[in-house]
Protein backbone atom coordinates (compact mmCIF):
# COMPACT_ATOMS: atom_id res chain seq x y z
CA UNK A 1 0.00 0.00 0.00
CA UNK A 2 1.41 3.25 -0.64
CA UNK A 3 1.01 6.70 0.99
CA UNK A 4 2.81 10.03 2.29
CA UNK A 5 4.08 11.01 5.41
CA UNK A 6 1.95 14.16 6.44
CA UNK A 7 3.19 14.24 9.92
CA UNK A 8 6.60 13.54 12.13
CA UNK A 9 6.68 14.33 15.84
CA UNK A 10 7.74 12.50 19.12
CA UNK A 11 5.66 9.07 18.47
CA UNK A 12 5.59 7.39 15.04
CA UNK A 13 4.96 8.82 11.29
CA UNK A 14 1.73 9.18 10.20
CA UNK A 15 1.05 8.02 6.74
CA UNK A 16 -1.91 9.26 4.40
CA UNK A 17 -2.63 6.53 2.22
CA UNK A 18 -3.77 6.75 -1.45
CA UNK A 19 -7.02 5.75 0.18
CA UNK A 20 -7.61 8.82 2.02
CA UNK A 21 -6.80 6.72 5.26
CA UNK A 22 -4.62 8.03 8.09
CA UNK A 23 -2.05 5.39 9.32
CA UNK A 24 0.43 5.39 12.08
CA UNK A 25 3.58 3.75 11.42
CA UNK A 26 7.07 2.51 12.03
CA UNK A 27 10.04 1.37 10.04
CA UNK A 28 11.15 -1.94 9.07
CA UNK A 29 13.97 -3.28 10.48
CA UNK A 30 15.46 -3.35 7.27
CA UNK A 31 15.39 0.73 6.67
CA UNK A 32 16.52 0.85 10.21
CA UNK A 33 19.82 -1.14 10.75
CA UNK A 34 20.57 -1.67 6.41
CA UNK A 35 20.40 1.30 4.98
CA UNK A 36 19.60 3.49 8.24
CA UNK A 37 17.69 5.82 6.52
CA UNK A 38 14.24 6.97 8.03
CA UNK A 39 11.40 8.54 6.24
CA UNK A 40 10.56 12.24 6.44
CA UNK A 41 7.41 14.85 5.88
CA UNK A 42 7.06 14.22 2.31
CA UNK A 43 8.11 11.13 1.31
CA UNK A 44 6.04 8.51 -0.39
CA UNK A 45 6.07 5.34 1.15
CA UNK A 46 5.37 1.96 0.95
CA UNK A 47 3.38 0.33 3.67
CA UNK A 48 2.04 -3.14 4.86
CA UNK A 49 -0.55 -3.81 7.80
CA UNK A 50 0.24 -6.81 9.36
CA UNK A 51 -2.66 -8.89 11.17
CA UNK A 52 -2.11 -8.25 15.20
CA UNK A 53 -0.19 -5.28 14.57
CA UNK A 54 -1.15 -1.75 16.00
CA UNK A 55 0.82 -0.28 13.52
CA UNK A 56 1.62 0.00 9.57
CA UNK A 57 5.22 -0.67 8.92
CA UNK A 58 7.10 1.69 6.03
CA UNK A 59 8.75 -1.07 4.11
CA UNK A 60 10.23 1.19 1.65
CA UNK A 61 11.02 4.74 0.87
CA UNK A 62 10.76 6.18 -3.29
CA UNK A 63 12.79 8.21 -4.45
CA UNK A 64 12.88 12.13 -3.65
CA UNK A 65 12.63 14.71 -6.37
CA UNK A 66 13.76 17.05 -3.95
CA UNK A 67 15.08 17.45 -1.09
CA UNK A 68 16.30 19.81 1.61
CA UNK A 69 19.24 18.55 3.86
CA UNK A 70 21.64 20.30 5.73
CA UNK A 71 24.85 19.15 8.11
CA UNK A 72 23.77 16.91 11.29
CA UNK A 73 24.31 18.75 14.06
CA UNK A 74 25.00 15.71 15.56
CA UNK A 75 27.83 14.26 13.10
CA UNK A 76 30.18 16.70 11.53
CA UNK A 77 30.41 14.58 8.70
CA UNK A 78 26.53 13.38 7.63
CA UNK A 79 23.59 14.83 6.83
CA UNK A 80 20.24 15.00 7.45
CA UNK A 81 17.02 15.06 5.30
CA UNK A 82 13.91 17.41 6.97
CA UNK A 83 11.66 17.12 4.08
CA UNK A 84 11.26 15.68 1.04
CA UNK A 85 9.15 15.70 -2.12
CA UNK A 86 7.93 19.54 -2.06
CA UNK A 87 7.61 22.51 -5.08
CA UNK A 88 8.38 25.74 -3.14
CA UNK A 89 10.77 26.87 0.12
CA UNK A 90 9.46 29.65 1.37
CA UNK A 91 11.83 31.19 3.58
CA UNK A 92 10.11 33.58 6.79
CA UNK A 93 12.41 36.10 8.22
CA UNK A 94 10.88 39.47 10.54
CA UNK A 95 10.78 42.09 8.24
CA UNK A 96 12.48 44.13 11.36
CA UNK A 97 16.11 43.38 12.56
CA UNK A 98 16.42 41.40 8.98
CA UNK A 99 19.45 39.06 9.71
CA UNK A 100 21.15 39.33 6.55
CA UNK A 101 23.69 36.27 7.10
CA UNK A 102 20.96 34.06 8.13
CA UNK A 103 18.87 34.73 5.07
CA UNK A 104 21.84 34.35 2.52
CA UNK A 105 22.76 31.20 4.58
CA UNK A 106 19.03 29.61 3.81
CA UNK A 107 18.37 31.29 0.48
CA UNK A 108 21.81 28.31 -0.44
CA UNK A 109 20.03 25.65 1.41
CA UNK A 110 17.05 26.66 -0.61
CA UNK A 111 18.13 26.86 -4.24
CA UNK A 112 20.32 23.20 -3.58
CA UNK A 113 17.04 21.94 -2.90
CA UNK A 114 16.18 22.50 -6.61
CA UNK A 115 12.85 23.39 -5.73
CA UNK A 116 11.25 27.37 -6.39
CA UNK A 117 12.08 29.33 -4.03
CA UNK A 118 10.49 33.01 -2.45
CA UNK A 119 11.30 35.10 0.93
CA UNK A 120 8.00 35.96 3.18
CA UNK A 121 9.41 39.07 5.36
CA UNK A 122 7.15 38.88 8.49
CA UNK A 123 5.58 41.25 10.82
CA UNK A 124 5.57 43.95 8.94
CA UNK A 125 3.34 46.06 11.00
CA UNK A 126 5.92 46.52 13.68
CA UNK A 127 7.96 48.96 10.87
CA UNK A 128 6.82 52.15 9.20
CA UNK A 129 5.68 52.13 5.69
CA UNK A 130 8.69 53.92 4.20
CA UNK A 131 11.08 51.29 6.33
CA UNK A 132 8.89 48.46 5.16
CA UNK A 133 9.54 48.93 1.66
CA UNK A 134 13.98 49.84 2.39
CA UNK A 135 14.11 46.13 4.22
CA UNK A 136 12.32 44.86 1.24
CA UNK A 137 14.37 46.11 -1.37
CA UNK A 138 17.16 45.21 0.52
CA UNK A 139 15.68 41.74 1.06
CA UNK A 140 15.32 41.73 -2.83
CA UNK A 141 18.74 42.30 -3.87
CA UNK A 142 19.86 39.63 -1.54
CA UNK A 143 17.41 37.11 -2.93
CA UNK A 144 18.43 38.25 -6.62
CA UNK A 145 15.61 38.23 -9.88
CA UNK A 146 14.49 34.68 -9.85
CA UNK A 147 12.99 34.83 -5.80
CA UNK A 148 9.71 36.09 -5.45
CA UNK A 149 10.10 38.45 -2.01
CA UNK A 150 6.86 39.86 0.04
CA UNK A 151 5.69 41.24 2.32
CA UNK A 152 3.31 40.15 4.78
CA UNK A 153 1.22 41.23 8.56
CA UNK A 154 -1.03 39.52 10.24
CA UNK A 155 -3.46 41.74 9.77
CA UNK A 156 -3.53 42.43 6.00
CA UNK A 157 -5.40 39.80 4.28
CA UNK A 158 -4.24 40.64 0.69
CA UNK A 159 -0.74 40.18 2.06
CA UNK A 160 -1.41 36.48 2.88
CA UNK A 161 -3.45 35.82 -0.10
CA UNK A 162 -0.22 36.94 -2.10
CA UNK A 163 1.49 34.35 -0.08
CA UNK A 164 -1.14 31.43 -0.24
CA UNK A 165 -1.22 32.00 -4.04
CA UNK A 166 2.49 30.44 -4.04
CA UNK A 167 0.82 27.16 -3.49
CA UNK A 168 -1.46 26.32 -6.00
CA UNK A 169 -3.46 23.24 -5.83
CA UNK A 170 -1.16 20.09 -6.51
CA UNK A 171 1.84 21.84 -5.19
CA UNK A 172 3.37 21.66 -1.91
CA UNK A 173 5.85 23.93 -0.09
CA UNK A 174 7.88 24.17 3.26
CA UNK A 175 7.64 26.98 5.14
CA UNK A 176 11.34 27.17 7.13
CA UNK A 177 12.69 30.06 9.48
CA UNK A 178 14.34 30.33 12.85
CA UNK A 179 11.99 30.45 15.76
CA UNK A 180 9.64 33.27 16.95
CA UNK A 181 9.66 34.83 12.95
CA UNK A 182 6.05 33.91 12.76
CA UNK A 183 5.68 30.90 10.99
CA UNK A 184 3.03 28.96 12.32
CA UNK A 185 0.88 32.42 12.41
CA UNK A 186 1.14 32.51 8.83
CA UNK A 187 0.16 29.10 8.30
CA UNK A 188 -3.08 29.17 10.36
CA UNK A 189 -3.62 32.46 8.29
CA UNK A 190 -3.16 30.26 5.18
CA UNK A 191 -5.15 27.27 6.23
CA UNK A 192 -8.45 29.58 7.53
CA UNK A 193 -8.21 28.20 10.73
CA UNK A 194 -5.83 27.51 14.03
CA UNK A 195 -3.48 24.81 12.84
CA UNK A 196 -0.85 25.43 14.31
CA UNK A 197 0.53 26.99 18.38
CA UNK A 198 1.41 30.10 18.83
CA UNK A 199 3.55 31.68 21.44
CA UNK A 200 3.07 35.53 22.72
CA UNK A 201 5.44 38.26 21.03
CA UNK A 202 7.31 40.38 22.58
CA UNK A 203 6.25 43.86 21.99
CA UNK A 204 9.54 45.46 21.74
CA UNK A 205 11.35 43.29 18.99
CA UNK A 206 8.30 41.16 17.96
CA UNK A 207 10.34 38.35 18.83
CA UNK A 208 8.32 35.19 20.13
CA UNK A 209 8.76 31.78 21.57
CA UNK A 210 9.49 28.31 19.49
CA UNK A 211 6.38 26.71 19.52
CA UNK A 212 6.63 24.13 16.85
CA UNK A 213 8.32 20.64 17.71
CA UNK A 214 6.67 18.39 14.94
CA UNK A 215 6.11 18.40 11.47
CA UNK A 216 2.74 18.54 9.94
CA UNK A 217 1.79 18.91 6.02
CA UNK A 218 -1.36 21.59 6.26
CA UNK A 219 -3.85 21.37 3.14
CA UNK A 220 -4.73 25.11 2.58
CA UNK A 221 -8.14 25.64 1.27
CA UNK A 222 -8.43 25.71 -2.38
CA UNK A 223 -4.87 25.31 -2.47
CA UNK A 224 -1.39 22.89 -1.93
CA UNK A 225 -0.10 22.23 0.80
CA UNK A 226 2.23 23.73 3.31
CA UNK A 227 4.66 22.34 5.55
CA UNK A 228 5.84 24.32 8.63
CA UNK A 229 9.12 23.08 9.79
CA UNK A 230 10.17 23.33 13.61
CA UNK A 231 12.99 26.59 13.96
CA UNK A 232 16.07 25.17 12.65
CA UNK A 233 19.10 26.61 14.67
CA UNK A 234 21.75 24.71 13.44
CA UNK A 235 21.35 25.35 9.07
CA UNK A 236 25.21 23.78 8.33
CA UNK A 237 25.96 23.67 4.92
CA UNK A 238 26.14 19.91 3.14
CA UNK A 239 26.59 19.02 -0.50
CA UNK A 240 25.57 23.22 -1.30
CA UNK A 241 28.04 24.36 -4.37
CA UNK A 242 24.70 24.44 -6.95
CA UNK A 243 22.95 26.68 -3.87
CA UNK A 244 25.65 28.47 -3.57
CA UNK A 245 25.91 29.86 -7.03
CA UNK A 246 22.13 30.08 -7.74
CA UNK A 247 22.46 32.22 -4.11
CA UNK A 248 25.49 34.23 -4.92
CA UNK A 249 24.85 34.50 -9.09
CA UNK A 250 26.22 37.77 -8.78
CA UNK A 251 29.48 36.76 -7.47
CA UNK A 252 29.33 33.26 -10.14
CA UNK A 253 28.75 36.00 -12.79
CA UNK A 254 31.78 38.08 -12.28
CA UNK A 255 33.53 35.34 -11.61
CA UNK A 256 33.49 34.81 -15.47
CA UNK A 257 35.11 37.69 -15.86
CA UNK A 258 38.75 36.46 -13.85
CA UNK A 259 41.68 36.02 -15.44
CA UNK A 260 42.28 32.39 -13.97
CA UNK A 261 39.32 29.93 -14.10
CA UNK A 262 40.12 28.67 -10.52
CA UNK A 263 40.05 32.47 -9.19
CA UNK A 264 39.26 32.62 -5.30
CA UNK A 265 38.77 35.89 -5.31
CA UNK A 266 41.63 37.19 -2.82
CA UNK A 267 44.37 38.30 -4.14
CA UNK A 268 44.92 37.23 -7.67
CA UNK A 269 45.63 39.60 -10.73
CA UNK A 270 42.85 40.62 -13.24
CA UNK A 271 40.08 39.45 -10.53
CA UNK A 272 36.48 40.96 -11.59
CA UNK A 273 35.28 40.05 -8.29
CA UNK A 274 37.60 42.19 -6.61
CA UNK A 275 37.28 44.84 -9.39
CA UNK A 276 33.82 44.82 -8.39
CA UNK A 277 34.62 45.53 -4.74
CA UNK A 278 36.55 48.57 -5.61
CA UNK A 279 34.73 50.15 -8.05
CA UNK A 280 31.30 49.47 -5.47
CA UNK A 281 29.40 47.54 -7.91
CA UNK A 282 29.62 44.44 -5.16
CA UNK A 283 29.59 45.05 -1.82
CA UNK A 284 32.27 43.91 0.46
CA UNK A 285 30.19 42.03 2.97
CA UNK A 286 28.33 40.29 -0.03
CA UNK A 287 31.63 39.05 -0.60
CA UNK A 288 32.59 38.25 2.84
CA UNK A 289 29.36 35.89 2.88
CA UNK A 290 30.76 34.32 -0.16
CA UNK A 291 33.88 33.23 1.06
CA UNK A 292 32.17 32.41 4.17
CA UNK A 293 29.92 30.01 2.88
CA UNK A 294 31.97 28.91 0.09
CA UNK A 295 34.93 27.96 3.04
CA UNK A 296 32.16 25.71 5.13
CA UNK A 297 31.78 23.67 2.05
CA UNK A 298 35.12 22.80 1.10
CA UNK A 299 35.96 22.41 4.96
CA UNK A 300 32.41 19.91 5.22
CA UNK A 301 33.68 17.85 2.42
CA UNK A 302 37.31 17.56 3.71
CA UNK A 303 36.13 15.81 6.48
CA UNK A 304 33.67 14.16 5.12
CA UNK A 305 36.24 12.35 2.77
CA UNK A 306 38.55 12.09 5.55
CA UNK A 307 36.14 10.08 7.73
CA UNK A 308 35.50 7.89 4.70
CA UNK A 309 38.98 6.86 4.48
CA UNK A 310 39.08 6.08 7.98
CA UNK A 311 36.39 4.02 7.71
CA UNK A 312 38.25 2.17 4.36
CA UNK A 313 35.20 2.81 2.79
CA UNK A 314 35.56 2.82 -1.29
CA UNK A 315 34.25 4.83 -3.82
CA UNK A 316 30.66 2.83 -4.41
CA UNK A 317 30.04 3.51 -0.87
CA UNK A 318 30.87 7.26 -1.23
CA UNK A 319 28.31 6.74 -4.10
CA UNK A 320 25.44 5.30 -2.19
CA UNK A 321 25.59 7.93 0.57
CA UNK A 322 25.43 10.81 -1.38
CA UNK A 323 22.15 8.53 -3.10
CA UNK A 324 21.06 8.11 0.27
CA UNK A 325 21.35 11.50 1.67
CA UNK A 326 19.10 13.12 -0.86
Amino acid sequence: MRGTVVKLDRGFPLVKCESGNLVRCEHATALVKGERIRAVIGDDVDISLPDGHDKGIIESIHPRRTSFVRRDPAERTSSQVLAANFDLVIIAEPLVNLNRQRLERELVLAHETGSEVAVVLTKSDLASPEEAAAIAREASDLAGRTVKVLVVSTDDAASIERVRALVPEGNVAILIGKSGVGKSSLVNLLAGSKVQSTASVRERDGKGRHTTVDRVMVELPDGGCVVDMPGVRGLGLWDADSGLGLAFADVDELATKCRFRDCSHNDEPDCAVLAAVASGELAAARLESYRTLSAEIEAVRAKREDARRMRGEKASDRKKARKNSR
